[in-house]
């Protein structure tokens, strides 16, 4: 069989290169009992290429069962997949066939195989070498026949690398790969799949067919589609229903595409982990510090600014320090004569341009010479608690950080409430 008469049997829209890659790769390996492991995006149809090569198969008459793995929990897998007598475990009233013994001379899709524990791997691994296994609290082996095939939209050699799936089995079930591509990377494809959702839709709500103009066109072609074809034809059925224009525009149509795939800006990604939520809250931190460094810098150079357009204050720095504002391209002010004690720091002149008080006193924050990030950081922290009385929990609301980050920086640098 073709992949045009396979598309038209098993439904598939769709013209792109990478597209039929995936579907000759199917029918190649369908009428073998190799084991064929699908990987691809969430969304992007896997799910058909296990039903293609069962369908294609000397096994198509055969028992096909298709299993989500991420959907059972951890503690009932092996009872799922394998079985269980009657006893072995808390409400295990009578014996249970499982899902390889139902399944014997046919073919089994295991959906999000990356999700099984490491145990549950270790048993599919016998099964994939010897064709046995045994039920849960048993120890008499079972054979099957079964057909596996497997996908995942996980990165399996990360995977591997975090010690979260197991390589032996990896290679077992990659005996030949199968890969689906995006939607972004099908572009001629997507608005041949918007309109079969499209009339699809209309059948069933009984509307009339939706139609785009050429700037939606080129906005669903544009977009990145991070849900693939699942998120297409859940906008497609969202315009059919709530739409009364059937023609959608561009504008009517970037309502329905969340603003946050559409921007074309850098992601900063932090995996899980252990501190990674601390990690995230010294950044913030890093990045209120830079900010008020910056504000910092703006307000001294208004107020230098501001001090050498007074003649009053450059006569007096001329007088401490002759040829001061020759070396800055400045010219001493001239028919201003006041008395200078020459004891008095240069600075101090503030006081005659700005009233009685000091513009460099400590809540003005002026930036020393020697500073920081690390001091604006102490600084930071101390002003914070010193608003609060001393209330951690509020001081760190205010900073942007966790209360236990908070701690660890009160400890690191030693700050005294």
């Amino acid at each position: 069989m073709d992949v045009q008469s396979v598309k038209q049997r098993f439904g598939i829209i769709g013209h792109s290169a990478g597209l039929n890659r995936a579907l000759e790769t199917a029918i190649q390996v369908a009428p073998t009992d190799i084991t064929v492991l699908i990987t691809g995006e969430s969304g992007v149809g896997k799910e058909n290429f296990p039903r293609i090569i069962h369908h294609l198969s000397a096994r198509k008459h055969g028992p096909y069962i298709a299993v989500n793995c991420g959907a059972i929990p951890e503690g009932t897998i092996d009872s799922e997949l394998f079985g269980h007598e009657k006893g072995s475990f808390t409400g295990a009233h009578e014996a249970r066939k499982g899902y390889f013994e139902v399944v014997n001379g046919g073919t089994i899709f295991l959906d999000e195989v990356a999700e099984l524990p490491l145990s549950t791997q270790v048993r599919l691994l016998r099964v994939l070498e010897s064709g046995e296994f045994m039920r849960v609290g048993s120890s008499k082996v079972i054979r099957t026949n079964v057909r596996v095939v497997a996908a995942t939209n996980v990165n399996m050699p990360e995977a591997i690398s975090h010690g979260k799936f197991r390589e032996d089995l990896y290679y077992r079930l990659n005996t030949v790969p199968v890969y689906v591509p995006p939607l972004r990377d099908r572009k001629e494809d997507i608005i041949l799949l918007f309109r079969k959702f499209s009339v699809d839709f209309s059948e069933r709500y009984r509307v009339p067919e939706l139609t785009l103009d050429e700037g939606a066109q080129e906005l669903l072609m544009r977009y990145r589609w991070p849900g693939n074809i699942r998120q297409l034809k859940n906008i497609t059925e969202q315009l059919s229903i709530l739409e009364r224009n059937r023609h959608i525009s561009q504008q009517v149509l970037q309502q329905y595409l969340p603003d946050s795939q559409t921007s074309q800006l850098p992601v900063l990604f932090r995996g899980g982990g252990p501190g990674s939520a601390d990690a995230v809250n010294e950044r913030d931190l890093l990045y209120k510090v830079l900010f008020d460094m910056k504000k910092d810098v703006h307000e001294l150079k208004s107020l230098v600014m501001h001090l050498m357009s007074d003649p009053v204050v450059m006569q007096r720095l001329e007088q401490s320090d002759p040829g001061l504002l020759k070396r800055f391209g400045q010219e001493p002010a001239e028919g201003v004569v006041i008395p200078f004690h020459g004891d008095t720091p240069a600075y101090h002149v503030a006081e005659d341009a700005f009233g009685e008080e000091d513009p460099f006193d400590e809540e003005s924050e002026i930036i020393e010479e020697s500073l920081s990030i690390e001091k604006r950081e102490i600084e930071l922290i101390r002003k914070a608690l010193r608003r609060h009385q001393g209330k951690r929990k509020a001081a760190a609301a205010e900073l942007g950080i966790s209360e236990r980050t908070l701690y660890r920086k009160i400890n690191e640098y030693n700050i005294k409430e």
